[in-house]
């Protein structure tokens, strides 16, 4: 999805604020004349410096495994003789003249051009660029480093530089799915008058960036046919809307000096609910949210941060990138292998998808290894009267629908392990507050609760490393709000620390 484009004094200087553009949407500076416009969710490409670097050093590191993998086995001392070997100037100049003309190879297949993406096409670019450098590597440095001219070693080549070049290159073509598959950002507007008529009028100028879901408000006599969006409740009835639809924004318009109470009001209904809200600059009192002055054009805001979105978002996500893909690979039999035990332990599909709720409220279906009987959610509600978890959620220790296997894979919570692809996608991270069943969400009946969808949900959090199904639902909901205020990248780094050690044990799993 592109960045909207801005129309008006006022969209230009609330847009600064990030109301008018998709959650975490990239924001493109003015471009000079002649410059060609190519949006983030439009751009393929690596830009030539950072594709070049990534890529010579990608080229090093597989030529280096090439020369070790053929030359070991030559080796009477193995690998501390490998190491012991010379390096003539000749092969050194060889190899770095290989390193600088690799990165022009890849040019060569248009994968530093901007342009739009498209994964089947870059795809085959990536395999004519890499067998086009294994011909330059059988040609060129490999003559040095492999004397008997083997040709193995290219195509050990051609393999690792295609596993590598892949790897330079799927965080960002990932992220560029999902950029485009984003939903826009649903704003409430709180108000009716003037001010909210301006603001709404300038939302919808935004375009396909953002929704305009409706006006808030008690004062019906403000409404008029220019409000060509739907009236939805009064400001008392501000709670109960926030908990059953997703929204994104509450962009307050009320008059501040005459609904002070009425904003303090929409503001800690906003807190509790986990919804950002945002006013024109003024203080009020706050309990959760961060207050941020946000500057631009005419009109400075006030936002109200209920959850860190700061640049440590983007190093969470960039990680949760590179741990997923990581972890994927590195457990590939791992998979492979739970994926058997179950076609071989009961009949029925390998994996389990469920819709739940994430950040905001957004559905999305969450994947997990099968650990029930195919027709398990049809046979829930007929145990329900055998529900032993206090609150919401539905747990029951020796639950009869789980398989044998299941038991097993819920034990030791390898079921888990398919949401690497949902972290991948951008629809969780790996640490933060467990997505949970719409069945369960539905069943909510304090407004405090559903702050825990603030955050974007993880795999593991403060509640699996502290007891797990051994705690009520009051504190399941409790950690998930700690972990909320006081997110930092350190605690998400001691949370996955604990993590591996109370699955081993078995801690609370059910």
């Amino acid at each position: 999805m592109s960045t909207p484009l801005l129309k008006g004094p006022l969209l230009r200087s609330l847009d600064v604020a990030g109301i008018f553009r998709p959650a975490d949407a990239v924001v493109v500076p003015p471009r000079a004349a002649g410059v060609a416009d190519t949006t983030p969710a439009q751009q393929r490409a690596l830009t030539p410096e950072v594709g070049h670097t990534l890529d010579g050093i990608a080229a090093l590191a597989v030529l280096f495994a090439v020369w070790t993998i053929v030359n070991l086995q030559n080796m009477p001392a193995g690998f501390q003789g490998l190491l012991g070997q010379q390096v003539t100037i000749r092969s050194a100049v060889l190899v770095g003249g290989f390193a600088f003309l690799w990165p022009r190879v890849v040019g060569m297949a248009g994968l530093y051009e901007p342009g739009p993406f498209r994964r089947r096409d870059d795809v085959l670019r990536v395999l004519a660029a890499c067998t086009a450098g294994a011909v330059l590597a059988f040609c060129f440095p490999l003559l040095v480093l492999v004397p008997d001219y083997r040709f193995d070693a290219a195509v050990y080549y051609w393999v690792g530089s295609v596993g590598a070049t892949l790897a330079i290159r799927a965080p960002l073509w990932t992220f560029v799915s999902t950029a485009r598959s984003r939903a826009p950002r649903r704003v409430l507007v709180l108000g009716s008058g003037p001010r909210a008529l301006r603001v709404a009028g300038e939302v919808r100028a935004a375009g396909d960036g953002v929704e305009l879901l409706g006006f808030v408000d008690s004062n019906d006599h403000h409404f008029s046919e220019r409000m060509d969006a739907p009236k939805l409740g009064s400001l008392e009835e501000l709670e109960e809307i926030l908990m059953h639809q997703v929204v994104d924004e509450v962009l307050i318009a009320l008059p501040i000096k005459s609904c002070y109470e009425q904003i303090q009001h929409a503001i800690r209904v906003c807190e509790r609910t986990g919804t950002e809200s945002k006013y024109l600059a003024d203080v009020f009192q706050v309990a959760v949210a961060r207050p941020r002055l946000e500057n631009g054009g005419r009109l400075s805001v006030v936002a109200m941060k209920v959850f860190a979105d700061d640049h440590r978002q983007s190093m969470k996500r960039c990680a949760d990138m590179v741990c997923a893909a990581i972890g994927l690979l590195v457990l590939s039999p791992v998979l492979l292998g739970i994926a058997l035990a179950i076609r071989l332990d009961s009949p029925g599909p390998i994996f389990f998808s469920q819709e739940r709720y994430g950040r905001n409220k957004r559905r999305f279906r969450m994947w997990k290894f099968r650990t029930m009987v195919p027709n398990a959610e049809a046979l829930q509600p007929m145990l329900e009267d055998q529900n032993e978890a206090i609150g919401p959620a539905f747990k029951i220790k020796n639950d009869p629908r789980v398989t044998t296997i299941g038991r097993f894979l819920r034990k030791t919570s390898l079921d888990e392990l398919p949401q690497l692809f949902n972290v991948l996608r951008g629809e969780m991270s790996l640490v933060g507050p467990r997505p949970m069943a719409v069945r369960d969400v539905q069943l909510f009946d304090q407004a405090w609760f559903m702050r825990r969808f603030s955050a974007p949900p993880g795999m593991t959090g403060l509640w699996q490393v502290s007891g797990r199904s051994n705690l009520g639902f009051d504190d399941w909901v409790t950690l998930d709000l700690k972990y909320i205020d006081e997110w930092s990248l350190a605690l998400d780094l001691k949370i996955l620390a604990k993590t591996i050690p109370t699955v081993m044990r078995g801690v609370g799993a059910a």
